[in-house]
């Protein structure tokens, strides 16, 4: 018996998701929202270049919520972000929860518990109400900043500290409403300033929800989370897929989250944007790089462990559906969940 999906959402990621849905038998895809008006009603194997399914898109929510399905995939930009409501995202989901479907998101909810009681309460509220599950997942957060360092912690005696430290180039990103107006490159530094309020506080949540999954994960109870960032601008304009980054204005950054334990920093996750890999070369490293100081010492890096990201966020969200669909009713994390692997994508 197939399992209904609905897509929620048809950039980059959510269209990576739909073409899955749509190529694998074992998967129906019963409805498509959008938010841009042009995508109205069209069919949504166009989106992908596949022949017609006969599922239109709607920017309804009720014409959602009135649909019978066992999965909804979340994948819009985040909400806290892009929209003047920054809680859109959390009222989104729990009306999907409620109406009975179950939710996969990759804009965050890796692991609510950082968002504080209440948020937390009124998810699992409406994953008791629908009788489904939530799962927030991704690729950094929701993969390698906590999933797989979790992983490696199976080889460990004893942990003095773990370090996640991601290094990406944006240059290739062809999307100037990420990269300008919500990461605020090509900003000029009192303008980034101003700009950061927002997005300090929806970047940090992701990560604070990686940290705190970690220190769960590892039975350690923080003493403090604290983040902590800087920048470098651009000594010379710098042209990239979204656009032109003016001498003079951000062009990379760095953030550091650190949950701290018995005085010292026990779990630390960095993350370096540019706009160019040539920008900032204080900041070179690999392109992810996990170091575990303990007995024993454990480290692992990649230079290039990814050639799309974006579709390996899509497939993390898509290979979860049956573990999902299955699972008991509520916030359910990658603590709760059985693997999760690539299945039936190997090809003849």
């Amino acid at each position: 018996m197939s399992i209904s999906v609905i897509q929620w959402g048809t950039g980059n990621v959510g269209q990576a998701a739909l073409r899955s849905v749509l190529e694998h038998d074992n998967y129906e895809l019963v409805g498509c929202y959008v938010s841009s008006p042009s995508k109205v009603g069209v069919d949504a194997a166009d989106f992908v270049g596949l022949p017609t399914c006969g599922v239109k898109a709607t920017s309804d929510i009720n014409e959602i919520l009135k649909l019978k399905a066992d999965v909804v995939l979340h994948m819009p930009l985040s909400g806290a972000q892009v929209n003047e409501d920054p809680t859109k995202d959390t009222k989104d989901i729990c009306a999907l929860l409620r109406s009975g479907k179950n939710v996969i998101t990759t804009v965050g909810y890796v692991y609510p518990k950082a968002y504080g009681a209440d948020v937390l309460r009124e998810l699992e509220d409406a994953c008791a109400f629908g009788g489904v599950s939530l799962h927030g997942t991704g690729v950094n957060p929701g993969f390698m900043a906590e999933l797989v360092p979790l992983i490696f912690t199976s080889h460990s005696q004893s942990i003095k500290s773990i370090l996640v430290r991601e290094h990406s180039d944006f240059s290739f990103y062809a999307s100037p409403q990420i990269i300008f107006d919500v990461m605020g490159f090509s900003l000029t530094p009192d303008a980034y300033e101003e700009h950061t309020a927002r997005y300090r506080k929806w970047l940090s949540g992701l990560f604070e929800e990686s940290v705190l999954m970690m220190a769960d994960g590892l039975g350690l109870e923080l003493d403090e989370l604290t983040v902590d960032s800087e920048i470098e601008l651009a000594s010379e304009d710098i042209s990239i897929a979204a656009g032109l980054v003016p001498r003079g204005t951000v062009a990379a950054q760095r953030w550091e989250w650190c949950g701290v334990a018995y005085g010292r920093d026990v779990i630390r996750l960095e993350a370096i944007y540019k706009v160019h890999k040539s920008v900032a070369p204080q900041w070179q490293s690999p392109a992810w790089v996990c170091t575990i100081e303990g007995t024993p010492r454990l480290h692992f890096e990649a230079d290039k462990w990814t050639t799309n990201g974006l579709v390996g966020t899509a497939m993390r969200a898509f290979h979860s559906i049956p573990a999902v669909v299955h699972a008991p009713a509520g916030v359910r994390t990658f603590l709760d969940l059985p693997l999760v692997a690539g299945a039936n994508v190997v090809q003849q």
